[in-house]
């Protein structure tokens, strides 16, 4: 007795599923992930992405639009339609690479690169930085995990990890 079973699993007492509760450690992750995204949106006018964008550039002046994507692991079409937002507002320049017309290469503007100073830390976004810290069994343990429960849903849609998170949307 003392136990209650939930999902077709056994818990103490008073403690919850080991399903139910991953369920709630992921809505802990989600919603200190929103807070933190919508937070930088009202202290700077530019949501996470862009911020992390922003953060890339000063960081590495002169990147080209597929090179932001590639550390941001999103679409290259989401990573244009961010940096045309920053474009518009003044933080981001564009400048032709003198040797290629062709290639735009994008760098912070003085503008852009006060308001990154002044922005709520971490830049980058909570989840980056935090999964950037893990070591590299616990990251390798948690991308099995995450695989697992991703198996588990039967209608997916991959593409949704070339996306930001839509906290802001």
């Amino acid at each position: 007795m003392g136990s209650s079973r939930q999902g077709g699993k056994a818990a103490p007492a008073g403690a919850p599923a080991a399903d139910l509760e991953a369920l709630q450690k992921l809505r802990i992750v989600i919603r200190a992930a929103q807070r933190h995204s919508l937070w930088i949106e009202k202290q700077c006018g530019v949501n996470g992405a862009q911020l992390w964008i922003m953060q890339e550039l000063a960081d590495t002046p002169h990147l080209r639009v597929g090179q932001i994507t590639a550390r941001l692991a999103i679409a290259q079409t989401t990573t244009s339609n961010l940096l045309e937002g920053l474009v518009r507002k003044g933080y981001v320049v564009k400048t032709r690479d003198p040797d290629d017309a062709r290639v735009v290469k994008l760098a912070l503007s003085d503008a852009g690169a006060t308001l990154l100073a002044a922005a709520p830390k971490p830049a980058r976004g909570l989840l980056p930085e935090a999964l950037a810290k893990l070591d590299e069994a616990d990251l390798a343990n948690l991308n099995a995990g995450l695989q697992g429960l991703l198996e588990s849903i039967e209608v997916l849609d991959e593409g949704f990890g070339l996306q930001p998170m839509p906290f802001t949307m």
